[in-house]
């Protein structure tokens, strides 16, 4: 187990706020960011990966995207177009899910 910085996760503040409030509770990156048993602070909460995950993009549903705080898996996918140049939705892209719970 390890203390990880909270952008290693949650790259943009408005992510970071959303775990605050619970309404971002995992995210999908491109790899695995880190461990389960890892550790961040937001402010004066603590979290903890609770899991790591192998997946594909193929594999994320409407209720994955609600877990990363957008609407559904259309928005999710474009909020991914928006946030990385030259993005292209691939359904077996590998993807590695970080989810998260409050701790303190």
């Amino acid at each position: 187990m390890a203390e990880i910085e909270p952008d290693t996760l949650l790259p943009t503040p408005r992510m970071r706020q959303q775990a605050l409030e619970e309404t971002v509770t995992q995210i999908h990156r491109g790899h695995a960011y880190a461990e389960e048993g890892d550790t961040f602070t937001l402010e004066d909460t603590t979290f903890e990966v609770v899991e790591i995950t192998d997946r594909t993009l193929g594999d994320l549903t409407d209720e994955d995207a609600q877990k990363e705080g957008v609407e559904d898996l259309e928005a999710y996918r474009q909020l991914l177009e928006r946030a990385h140049d030259h993005f292209e939705w691939d359904d077996d892209s590998e993807v590695v899910l970080h989810r998260f719970e409050q701790r303190s």
